[in-house]
């Protein structure tokens, strides 16, 4: 769990926040696991109170028309929610029941001139990404014709190589070795470079290359949306345990989303970037509903029908797009 200090000295110049009261409660944590980045922040609402309260020119407005003892009794509502942090937007002066009451419960109390609505649409994507699961690969993780792939594999087998065959052929690298994995949204997941190996590439026999100052500011991209993953097998395993037309298409579960996968057998003499983009390309076509194995089953039980004097099956209904 990511503490509430952090998020404040990440934003703290993009917001313009001032921190007023609750020193204390830096140490405050956030769990997107209990509540939907939605839910992480918000106007003023103590049916909701375990989410960051954002003070606006309403709430401030309405907080002034009513009475003292009103007002005590809101504050007290509000601060027995627990919120993580209240911030008051608009640089309003938040009244001194509020900040007394921050200090003695020891939550953050910010201020900053922008306006709530804002405030809250920014945290709210930022905290999303900021809380998102995550995981770490090994492989290859590239930009084929606007597809992010995952190209992985035992080691030995090629895949640096591979990316930079790609990379010459007007494709984009994102990271080499080492991929950041993140699950942004329910069905997004998207791939980064870690700071350190960022733009690098390593391939054996030639070292350690810079792929953006040797190819240009195209061959490299900050990030990607994982779509397939390519898994490199050497060719004998591969035809010991697979048939020759899988009729089913293969799926890895990653961060607990289902992504395609395809695996490509490796040998001598076999042109891996060119098998490896008509994959990309087929994996889209398969996207759009279009199975080339099944039209082609549907082809041959023609023919044969045809040859007995039989009537034609049925078409085959497209592949399923939710996939």
């Amino acid at each position: 769990m990511k503490q509430l200090r952090e998020l404040i000295e990440a934003n703290r110049d993009k917001l313009k926040l001032e921190w007023l009261a609750g020193l204390n409660g830096g140490s405050r944590g956030l769990d997107l696991q209990c509540f939907a980045s939605s839910d992480l922040v918000g106007h003023l609402n103590t049916i909701h109170p375990g989410r960051i309260q954002v003070f606006g020119r309403q709430e401030i407005e309405y907080f002034a028309r009513i009475s003292d003892d009103r007002k005590r009794h809101q504050i007290e509502k509000l601060i027995e929610g627990n919120p993580p942090a209240i911030i008051v937007a608009e640089s309003f002066n938040p009244h001194p029941l509020l900040s007394e009451a921050c200090n003695t419960a020891n939550i953050p109390l910010l201020t900053t001139p922008l306006p709530a609505a804002e405030i809250i649409d920014f945290l709210r994507v930022y905290i999303n990404k900021w809380l998102a699961p995550t995981t770490m690969m090994h492989g290859v993780f590239m930009d084929v014709l606007g597809m992010g792939v995952l190209i992985c594999g035992e080691s030995g087998l090629g895949k640096s190589e591979l990316g930079l065959e790609l990379i010459s052929r007007g494709q984009g690298l994102v990271a080499d070795d080492v991929v950041e994995f993140s699950r942004v949204a329910p069905n997004y997941i998207e791939g980064r470079c870690p700071e350190l190996i960022r733009n690098l590439m390593e391939v054996r026999g030639v070292g350690l290359l810079d792929i953006k100052a040797i190819f240009g500011e195209t061959a490299v991209r900050r990030k990607m949306r994982l779509k397939l993953i390519v898994h490199l097998v050497r060719r004998a395993s591969l035809e010991q345990h697979q048939d020759r037309l899988l009729t089913e298409t293969q799926f890895q579960e990653v961060l607990g989303l289902p992504i395609r996968k395809v695996m490509l057998p490796v040998a001598a003499g076999r042109n891996l970037a060119v098998l490896l983009e008509a994959a990309v390309r087929n994996t889209i076509l398969q996207m759009r509903g279009i199975n080339t194995l099944d039209e082609f089953m549907v082809r041959q039980q023609k023919a044969m029908l045809s040859e007995l004097g039989g009537e034609e099956p049925p078409t085959i209904p497209d592949a399923d797009l939710d996939h």
